[in-house]
């Protein structure tokens, strides 16, 4: 008896929890624009994968600050918003040094504030999610639906890698 109640409980934790449920080990996000995907990752290992919503003007990177568009490049989290105007949030280091360098040297500053993020807290849900089906929606940010930022919040953790590709 005892062996059919320990095979039942193996067979319950391995098909009710994912490997970053089980192990808590995401130590880099991958974000492909192009794809909309965004890849909470165990080194190369996928662990989750999400469609994503980018700033309304998501091609290139984001070079100065009211441009609407998503970043490129590495970047860290470096903190959880529980109170953010959004759903939860997670700040990404953007802009780095040279980026900050840059946008003066050209005039103008390079913006801030870029988050993986829910939807707004002032938006009724249910018509919000029409939106983020269809469109990219951001002011440079990378979105995903409420129940998604919930999940990723607990994933990862601060000083967390994240690449942004084209």
């Amino acid at each position: 008896m005892s062996k059919i109640i320990l095979l039942l409980s193996f067979l319950l934790c391995v098909s009710g929890t994912s490997f970053a449920e089980s192990t808590g080990k995401v130590n880099n996000i991958l974000v492909r624009k192009a794809e909309r995907k965004m890849y909470l990752r165990n080194d190369d290992k996928i662990v989750k994968q999400y469609t994503i919503r980018l700033g309304r003007n998501p091609v290139g990177p984001k070079m100065k600050e009211g441009d609407s568009r998503t970043p490129e490049g590495d970047y860290k989290i470096i903190a959880h918003n529980p109170k953010s105007a959004f759903h939860k949030a997670l700040r990404i280091s953007y802009p780095t040094e040279e980026q900050v360098k840059n946008a003066e040297n050209s005039g103008y500053s390079a913006g801030g504030d870029i988050m993986i993020h829910g939807y707004p807290n002032r938006a009724p849900n249910f018509l919000f999610h029409l939106v983020h089906r269809f469109r990219d929606w951001t002011a440079g940010c990378i979105a995903v639906n409420d129940d998604e930022i919930e999940e990723i919040y607990d994933l990862v953790r601060d000083n967390t890698l994240i690449r942004i590709e084209p």
